[in-house]
């Protein structure tokens, strides 16, 4: 090969180095979401911005029919998800607590080095202050904001189609996105695998004022939610974790919570937490419940510790192998 010519090869081989790094830096969702059909849901939910976080983080901004606005969606990408550019992933979606938003699980856990070695997408979603993971009765009327469709058709589509997740999902979260977590696997057979709470509101009929006094803090009308729990009990009856164990068998489900007292994760001068104190009862009787429907049901109950992250963190942990097994998550790299 004479110089030039060995000159113009090393200069496209270069390019094509440069162009194929450019290419598996930028995420599919990174293209103007006029320009991909791939990134639209059926109801005509798109992506209409994307920004890069970090290497295996995007947040997606979805204009979204069901909320009636924006709404926000944080991926963790799997590991390999350039290395292996026509492969279909298994999806953990993860949901946040009262309060809170989609960033917290990787503002608050160590999820992105739990996963970090482990061939599995991660979708933390929005979910409002205390949307409770429900399409709002809006006494009667329905309409926004409809956080089930938002999560389980718009994300879960847009999802699908632009970025690679498959239909090997299972689902987790802490608080109100434990109850999130198990109602959504109750009312929607067949879509998640698993399903896993951490100090979760598993039994909202079980004592519905307290339930409706968290609402009301952050929404003008509480019964906007569900109605009231007598005149639209069947509202939430359809909704509760606990009413509806029997429509969990089949799967594995994961469940954790405390006693209250403070415990090994808590700060020196912490006090008794009566919050945890209740989910414990409410977890109890949702396993009641689950038990007697031969739900496979793993329980830890833990005893002394609060309604914290260093407990839910730690729950993610010892759920995480029950939770990849049952979607078929792999080692990366293997």
């Amino acid at each position: 090969m004479d110089v030039r010519a060995r000159v113009g090869y090393m200069g496209r081989s270069r390019l094509i180095r440069i162009l194929v790094a450019v290419a598996l830096s930028i995420p599919i969702g990174a293209v103007p979401a006029s320009a991909s059909t791939a990134l639209t849901a059926d109801d005509g939910a798109r992506v209409v911005a994307t920004t890069r976080v970090d290497a295996r983080t995007l947040d997606l901004t979805i204009d979204s029919p069901a909320l009636g606005r924006t709404g926000k969606v944080r991926l963790l990408l799997p590991p390999d998800f350039a290395r292996r550019a026509h492969e279909r992933w298994p999806v953990l979606y993860l949901l946040h607590g009262c309060c809170d938003d989609y960033t917290s699980w990787t503002r608050s856990t160590d999820v992105a080095t739990l996963t970090s070695r482990t061939d599995v997408m991660v979708v933390t979603p929005e979910a409002g202050a205390v949307g409770f993971y429900s399409n709002w009765w809006n006494g009667g009327a329905g309409g926004p904001p409809a956080w089930e469709t938002f999560h389980l058709t718009e994300v879960r589509q847009i999802i699908e189609r632009g970025y690679r997740a498959s239909d090997r999902r299972a689902v987790a979260g802490l608080s109100m996105g434990g109850f999130g977590a198990l109602s959504y696997a109750a009312r929607h057979p067949h879509m998640f695998r698993a399903a896993a709470s951490y100090s979760g509101v598993l039994n909202p009929t079980g004592d519905p004022q307290n339930l409706l006094k968290l609402v009301g803090y952050f929404a003008p009308d509480p019964l906007a939610l569900w109605g009231d729990p007598v005149r639209q009990a069947a509202v939430w009856n359809a909704h509760d974790p606990t009413v509806r164990a029997p429509d969990l068998r089949g799967m594995p489900v994961y469940v954790s919570s405390g006693n209250g007292q403070p415990g090994p994760l808590d700060k020196p001068g912490t006090g008794f937490d009566p919050n945890e104190r209740a989910i414990e009862g409410y977890t109890m009787a949702f396993v009641d419940r689950a038990h007697a429907a031969h739900v496979r049901v793993t329980t830890d109950f833990y005893g002394p510790g609060t309604h914290d992250w260093p407990y839910w963190q730690r729950a993610l942990h010892r759920s995480y192998d029950l939770l990849m097994c049952a979607i078929g998550a792999r080692r990366a790299g293997a």
